[in-house]
């Protein structure tokens, strides 16, 4: 792990956060099954709500290939709750307040939107193998199609 970034190939170091269900969670809470962790820069807006949506709706089928879904963002429990259950999200979010997992994963980033520069999370999905493997990734992700892509990479 050089840089503190998990890279593909690697074991995930393990890290615990605090879920949407007020349990704290880490990487080894799956071992044995797939973990798909997506990385989104915030509750609520569209974006972020169409791609938490669009692994809800495929949420049955990563289940039936032996995979867990969780979302990580700098949002606190408060609106992670809030988020769950206006969208009825099956899967847990944690809440990385202070971005260590982020930045463990190389997804805290400057970024730029309408003129302003400033830190945030890049849209990113990390596919974790049975034994706490990192295998897959997706980088600065666009929201159209991506669950399906991760999905058949969780089937393959």
């Amino acid at each position: 792990m050089s840089n503190g970034i998990v890279r593909v190939g690697e074991l995930v170091p393990n890290f615990n956060l605090l879920a949407s269900n007020g349990q704290e969670v880490s990487p080894e809470d799956y071992r044995g099954k797939k973990l798909v962790i997506y990385f989104y820069p915030k509750d609520m807006t569209p974006g972020c709500t169409a791609e938490s949506c669009d692994f809800r709706d495929y949420n049955g089928e990563f289940a039936e290939h032996n995979a867990e879904v969780i979302g990580i963002s700098p949002d606190d429990l408060t609106s992670h709750e809030q988020f769950v259950s206006e969208h009825n999200l099956p899967f847990l979010l944690l809440s990385d307040t202070n971005h260590g997992v982020a930045e463990l994963f190389g997804v805290w980033k400057e970024l730029s939107w309408g003129g302003k520069t400033f830190l945030g999370v890049e849209r990113s999905t990390f596919l974790i193998d049975e034994e706490g493997k990192l295998i897959r990734e997706w980088r600065a992700v666009s929201v159209e199609g991506h669950v399906q892509e991760v999905l058949e990479a969780v089937k393959g």
